[in-house]
Formats: structure tokens, sequence, C-alpha cells
């Protein structure tokens, strides 16, 4: 898995590229644990994700847990694939999803 972090002024965008998985969720936690304290606005583009298991989607949901105290999060860019799974979890009515 590639992260790829880009702040400007309060925002940070996370790009993922790859498998989001048991694997690699702990990497993008740590990133992430480092990255939030100042943030107001949060963007995953997750356009080259080609898989997220339940430990990915247990990081986007800490992560939304993060930013609805300190401001927002937008999730951009997801596959037919990653989209069926947040439908099938019930994370499409949970996050925001452009």
């Amino acid at each position: 898995m590639i992260i790829n972090k880009t702040s400007e002024n309060d925002k940070l965008t996370v790009a993922v590229e790859g498998r989001l998985d048991t694997t690699t969720a702990p990497q993008l936690e740590g990133e992430l644990k480092n990255s939030l304290d100042d943030v107001k606005e949060l963007v995953f583009d997750i356009s080259k994700l080609e898989y997220i298991s339940s430990a990915g989607l247990r990081v986007l949901l800490s992560a939304q847990k993060v930013m609805n105290k300190q401001g927002k999060m937008t999730v951009t860019g997801a596959s037919e694939s990653v989209m069926e799974i947040f439908e099938v979890t019930g994370f499409s009515e949970i996050l925001n999803i452009e």
C-alpha cells in the first residue's frame, strides 16, 4: 500500500493506493495518528484503492470519529467494488462519500 499525504492550511488529503487490509491498516492508522491534530478537513482519495477489509474500514471509522469533533471528512474516488463494500457494511450511511 502507498500513502500520499498533502497538507494545505487546515486541510489534509490522504491518497491511498493498493490494498487496505489487516496487514496495511496499522500503517495508515499510524500515519493518521500523527497528522490529524490541526486538521479541519480530511479528504481520503481512494481512487487507486483496490480492496478494503474490515481492518481498513475500522481505520476510516476511527478517523471519522476524530473528524466529527474537529471538522469534516470526505471519501472520494471509491471504485465500484469498494463502494459495494461500503454499502454492504452500512458505511455508505456513516461516511461522506463523493
